[in-house]
């Protein structure tokens, strides 16, 4: 099957978060199945080909009446093809979407240039997708574009497309104005007063899934729907969930070139040397167990429940680490309770993805009160290092942490379910009781460490998402 990904971001070329781990990961496993995969990217300031570059010269049209000049740069990647949409006005910038914390006024255009420009080289090479696989809001554009634009082409009529929502919270939302400038939309598309254009490819496309089948389930809410609620439900089935993986090459203890020590399921030794190494570099002392914490600093990771527990945490015996960076009003709190205790509270106010990894490796226990979280990797990667997670139940942490105490078969962590500050500390008190019972702890490291959180069974459910939508639009 011949896949074509458009998307904003893929690691290593261009990222600011999670979508750009799963683009290019989920594109490295269709292709260890043996699909072709293309993704197209926007050339941002300081992205390169990893290797030799096949160039072609586009006149692509956009907003209004105009067009613009692109050129389409195609060089191969780690198991797929990579396709740099090259056009310097809208993309060599110093941000991939916003400067100085505001967004590109001319983010529509820029988004629909990425989606028109693929479409474009689709035509000239006439080579036809088996499917469109899209990825939030900035692929709404090519969508679209399909929709309106190419519905009579002969080639790319009646493509089948998945849109994929890794965040329903940003909807790019485009006023009338600028739409009717940036987009080569008919005035019919969105509201009289602009275009939600998350919402609308949502419409667009065949099919839509999201990045759990829980939180598919909890976006059908008002509450977690991000004002996308009716729109998600109105399609029925043809909206999912397919929980993400991570890449268990580049999560391994037992190769991690960041840790002090490798360890492996059979042999731990190495992750109590790392949690040596990890409480020496961050000068905490003591003995009792270390609480690990990565992520955004912003109340719906939780971390405001962090904020409200550490004491009693600190006052139960334990040491906590946090890394991030976020709402400052968090930090301070969580710098003042550090300073009150430094030998036992570290408090990290930056990106640091060496010491990240040295945390899921040193750490006891991982935290994660998340308020909401869609897939969330830090659980998975946490197991997979033989520390055990702390979670709310919600989203992609109710799909892959059961509670160990409500299931002792099976459970692999600690899970709580009101995002209230008792319920994230008696989770928490059950986890620390767990990791004094050396038998007991043994077995929860060794049962995560065990569970396939590879992307092999994502990537085959998303083999079955396009031959589903196929089917659904009559393809041969």
């Amino acid at each position: 099957m011949h896949v074509a990904m458009i998307a904003s971001e893929c690691e290593p070329f261009a990222k600011t978060g999670g979508l750009a781990d799963v683009v290019d990961a989920l594109s490295r496993a269709l292709g260890e199945l043996g699909h072709e995969v293309d993704v197209y990217l926007p050339r941002y300031r300081g992205v390169e080909p990893s290797g030799p570059a096949h160039t072609l010269a586009l006149d692509v049209p956009a907003g209004g009446k105009g067009r613009r000049r692109v050129r389409l740069l195609t060089a191969a990647a780690d198991g797929y093809r990579l396709r740099l949409v090259d056009h310097r006005p809208s993309y060599d910038r110093r941000g991939l979407y916003l400067e100085v914390g505001r967004d590109y006024a001319d983010n529509a255009a820029r988004f629909a240039l990425l989606g028109r420009s693929a479409l474009e080289a689709m035509r000239r090479e006439g080579s036809k997708p088996d499917i469109v696989h899209g990825h939030d809001w900035q692929a709404g554009p090519a969508l679209l574009l399909l929709r309106h634009r190419y519905d009579d082409d002969e080639l790319l009529r009646a493509m089948p497309t998945l849109l994929t929502c890794h965040n329903l919270a940003y909807h790019g939302w485009t006023d009338r104005r600028a739409a009717d400038t940036q987009l080569d939309l008919p005035a019919t598309v969105g509201r009289p007063d602009g275009v939600d254009l998350l919402a609308e490819g949502i419409r667009a496309a065949t099919l839509v899934n999201t990045v759990s089948p829980t939180f598919a389930r909890e976006s059908l809410r008002p509450e977690l729907g991000m004002g996308l609620a009716d729109t998600l439900r109105a399609l029925g089935d043809s909206y999912f969930g397919i929980l993400n993986g991570i890449d268990t090459e580049l999560w391994d203890p037992a190769t991690d070139s960041a840790l002090p020590a490798r360890y492996a399921v059979d042999d731990l030794a190495g992750k109590e040397a790392c949690r040596a190494a990890l409480c020496a570099e961050l000068g905490l002392s003591g003995d009792g167990p270390l609480l690990g914490l990565v992520g955004r600093l912003d109340p719906q990771k939780g971390f405001d429940l962090l904020t409200a527990v550490a004491s009693d945490l600190l006052a139960a015996g334990a040491r906590i680490c946090v890394l991030g960076t976020g709402d400052a009003s968090l930090i301070a709190e969580l710098a003042d309770l550090a300073a009150t205790f430094p030998e036992r509270l570290a408090v990290i106010d930056r990106f640091d993805r060496d010491l990240a990894r040295r945390i899921y490796a040193g750490a006891d226990l991982f935290m994660m009160p998340s308020r909401f979280e869609p897939s969330g990797q830090g659980q998975m990667i946490a197991l997979r290092y033989g520390t055990l997670p702390v979670v709310r139940a919600t989203g992609g942490l109710a799909d892959t942490v059961r509670d160990a105490d409500a299931d002792p078969l099976a459970g692999n962590g600690f899970v709580f379910g009101p995002a209230r500050a008792p319920a994230f500390v008696d989770a928490c008190r059950r986890a620390m009781a767990a990791l004094a019972d050396e038998p007991r702890r043994r077995q929860l490291q060794r049962r995560g460490m065990t569970t396939d959180f590879s992307w092999r069974v994502p990537a085959e459910q998303y083999v079955a998402a396009y031959r589903r939508a196929r089917e659904a639009v009559g393809a041969a």
